[in-house]
């Protein structure tokens, strides 16, 4: 995860930074030491710690960073997550860049835990979607992790998910997942369908996995009996945290959420800094 982010630290910090912080290098003489907490304030889950500590020493290597939580955990307000201290000129330059990663990906993670909690009962599992922020789609899919989610495909390259387009561009869901299996692919294949009928057609043809977009909860209750569990089912499309324990409860085996990476809010967070 780290090598992913560290190419995301350095053009956030070229962007941020510039040739350089004016107001620290005029306020704070060279040579000054700081410390200070970094502390929740809201309800969530942290995730990302090691990108902020990467960030602090991607600015100054003398700053130390140390975790008082570990990625994953739930937090409240006035939790400190982590401490920092080393030179203050640094720690003030890395400030907003460190927070900036860590709200991001905490709000993921905290977004995805919600909904994960609202699944406790049912045998649902939570997934992911592609529906990333461009650059950021190693780390936003590891921040779904640490909320107790799992992550669908990660790209283009390692899952077939034959789409409604590429259905009309072939004719037939039938003749899509030949054409799949003539060309020897080697991964999981699984077929989006936008009706029962599709589905009924979909279960011929030994896929790993059928989608169901944008099922009302009673269609997804009668797709599940006419499945009988020979291939597991995804619900997507419309997932919300007002229905996606109705969605759970037909016994679907998996509900992706684009949510949790396009519509998360940042995690409040503050850096409170005292010189020593």
């Amino acid at each position: 995860m780290l090598g992913a982010a560290k190419g995301l630290i350095e053009q956030a910090l070229k962007e941020d930074v510039g040739p350089g912080d004016v107001t620290t290098r005029a306020v704070i003489p060279p040579g000054v030491r700081g410390k200070g907490a970094i502390l929740v304030k809201a309800h969530g889950v942290i995730c990302g710690l090691q990108v902020a500590a990467e960030v602090f020493r991607a600015v100054d290597e003398r700053i130390s960073f140390r975790p008082r939580v570990r990625e994953g955990e739930p937090v409240q307000p006035g939790d400190v997550v982590a401490e920092v201290e080393g030179p203050l000129r640094g720690i003030l330059t890395a400030e907003r860049t460190a927070l900036n990663f860590l709200a991001r990906l905490s709000g993921i993670a905290t977004l995805t835990a919600r909904f994960v909690d609202a699944v406790a009962p049912y045998r649902a599992v939570i997934l992911d979607t592609r529906k990333t922020t461009p650059g950021w789609r190693v780390l936003e899919k590891y921040a779904v992790r640490c909320g107790g989610g799992r992550n669908h495909r990660m790209g283009l390259y390692d899952m077939v998910l034959i789409k409604d387009n590429h259905i009309a561009a072939c004719g037939s869901i039938s003749e899509a997942v030949r054409r799949v299996r003539a060309a020897g692919v080697g991964v999981p294949v699984e077929v989006e369908v936008k009706n029962l009928d599709e589905l009924r057609e979909a279960l011929k043809l030994g896929v790993d996995r059928i989608l169901l977009d944008n099922f009302s909860v009673e269609d997804i209750a009668e797709a599940v009996k006419i499945a009988e569990g020979r291939v597991p089912l995804e619900a997507s499309g419309g997932v919300t945290l007002d229905n996606v324990a109705a969605i759970a409860a037909t016994g679907v085996d998996y509900i992706s959420v684009g949510a949790l990476t396009h519509s998360a809010p940042a995690l409040d967070l503050s850096l409170e800094l005292s010189p020593s």
